[in-house]
């Protein structure tokens, strides 16, 4: 699937290895890796930010290879999943630094172009979420209060 608001398809990327058993050099065990996401979690780091230090500090490049699960279904067991997805959260950040921005420099006509894809964007994944009931049916984006969404 393309692009929502550029010409791009998106389509380059790297490819998971055949073998989906951790390697024979990984020494950290199952329960171990699911006790440093926790505390990963519990500093205020988002799910990708964790994969991260997993894959440069310790050398685990697929949590799912040891674990048997993915990190956000790790952190929702534990209880320390986000109330919102990290994409949503990561739309609305900028929809909120861009408002920032644009209560500065009013005449930046770009910008005001831009906020209005990226709150369309908003709008798309959470009736998508929505749908598949991770949002609640109540939940609205309204930008006055978004800010308090961010911080």
């Amino acid at each position: 699937m393309g692009r929502m608001h550029s010409p791009g398809k998106g389509i380059a990327g790297s490819a998971l290895p055949y073998r989906r058993t951790p390697p024979s050099w990984l020494k950290t065990t199952s329960t171990e890796v699911c006790e440093l996401i926790c505390k990963l979690a519990r500093k205020g780091l988002t799910p990708s930010q964790i994969g991260t230090i997993l894959r440069d500090s310790h050398g685990i490049g697929q949590v799912r290879m040891v674990t048997g699960g993915k990190i956000l279904r790790i952190l929702k067991i534990n209880g320390l999943a986000p109330t919102i997805p990290e994409d949503l959260y990561c739309l609305i950040k900028k929809a909120v630094s861009m408002r920032k921005h644009l209560e500065r420099n009013h005449r930046d006509k770009d910008t005001k172009y831009r906020l209005i894809l990226i709150e369309s964007r908003i709008y798309r994944i959470a009736r998508f979420y929505k749908r598949t009931r991770q949002l609640p049916p109540t939940w609205r984006y309204d930008s006055a209060t978004a800010s308090t969404l961010v911080s």
